[in-house]
C-alpha cells in the first residue's frame, strides 16, 4: 500500500479482505469479494438444516451437535469470521452444540485430511459435523474419512464454503452436505469493471461501491437438489 500510494497507483485486492484499518489507509484502495459473515451463516444454515431434518444425525440421540471445525490459517479475517458465524448460526437455529476439536490446515486439502485422521483418532464416530472454512479442506476431511474405519452411515455431515469444483462434486455425490457458492466470475467482472473505469478515468458511480471501496458479489447455498445448476 504504501508503495502505491507513493507511486500513485491504485490498488485492487480480492478475495482475501483487509482489515478495514488498512483499506482506510488511502483513497485509492479497493477491495472485490464476497461477505465473510454472509458465507459462514449459509454454511452455517446448511449444516443445521441436516440436524433439524434428519434425525440420524444426531448419532448418539443426545441432541446436541458434536462438531470440529477445519480453520484456514492463524489470524485469517476471513477464516476467524466464516468459522464464527457458522456456528452462531447453527445456535441460532436452537440447536445445542459441543466442541470436540479443531484444526488449522491453510485451506490445503492435504493438510486437511491430516489433520482429519487425528481429529478422528481422538474423537472416533463421536463427530457429527465438520465445518470447514473451504472446500479444499472440506474434500480433505471427506479423503480422511474414506481411508477411516468408518463405514458410510457413520460419516459425520461435512459443509464447506466456495463452490469449487471438487466441492460441487463431493455435493453431488452426497459426500458432502452442502457449500456456499463464491461468484468468482461476478468478481472477476467486478475487478475488470473497477480496473478499466480506473484506468481511463472513469467514474465509479455505476460499480455500485461501498463506501467508495467495496465491491460486494452475494453468496448462495448449493445443496444436492441444486448443485447441477452450478457445475460446469
Amino acid at each position: 500500500i504504501d508503495l502505491a500510494e507513493k507511486n500513485d497507483i491504485p490498488v485492487i485486492f480480492f478475495n482475501r479482505e483487509l482489515v478495514e484499518e488498512d483499506l482506510e489507509r488511502w483513497d485509492k484502495l479497493y477491495y472485490v469479494g464476497a461477505k465473510a459473515f454472509e458465507s459462514g451463516m449459509m454454511e452455517g444454515q446448511i449444516a443445521a438444516a441436516a440436524f433439524l431434518q434428519d434425525p440420524s444425525v444426531d448419532r448418539n440421540q443426545d441432541g446436541v451437535y458434536q462438531y470440529v471445525v477445519l480453520e484456514g490459517e492463524p489470524g485469517h479475517q476471513d477464516a476467524i469470521v466464516r468459522t464464527e458465524y457458522s456456528v452462531n448460526t447453527i445456535v441460532s437455529s436452537g440447536i445445542e452444540v459441543e466442541k470436540l476439536g479443531y484444526a488449522i490446515a491453510n485451506w490445503n486439502r492435504a493438510q486437511a485430511q491430516n489433520k482429519m485422521t487425528q481429529l478422528l483418532s481422538q474423537n472416533g464416530n463421536k463427530i457429527e459435523l465438520v465445518i470447514a472454512n473451504n472446500d479444499d479442506m472440506a474434500v480433505g476431511a471427506i479423503d480422511a474419512l474414506k481411508a477411516s474405519d468408518l463405514s458410510r452411515e457413520e460419516w459425520p455431515v461435512v459443509v464447506g464454503i466456495d463452490g469449487t469444483d471438487v466441492g460441487l462434486a463431493a455435493v453431488a455425490s452426497g459426500e458432502m452436505v452442502g457449500t456456499v457458492y463464491n461468484d468468482k466470475e461476478g468478481q472477476a467482472q467486478a475487478m475488470l469493471d473497477l480496473a478499466y473505469a480506473l484506468s481511463v478515468g472513469d467514474t465509479l458511480d455505476d460499480l455500485n461501491l461501498e463506501n467508495g471501496k467495496y465491491i460486494r458479489l452475494p453468496s448462495s447455498k448449493v445443496g444436492s437438489r441444486d448443485v447441477k445448476n452450478y457445475m460446469k
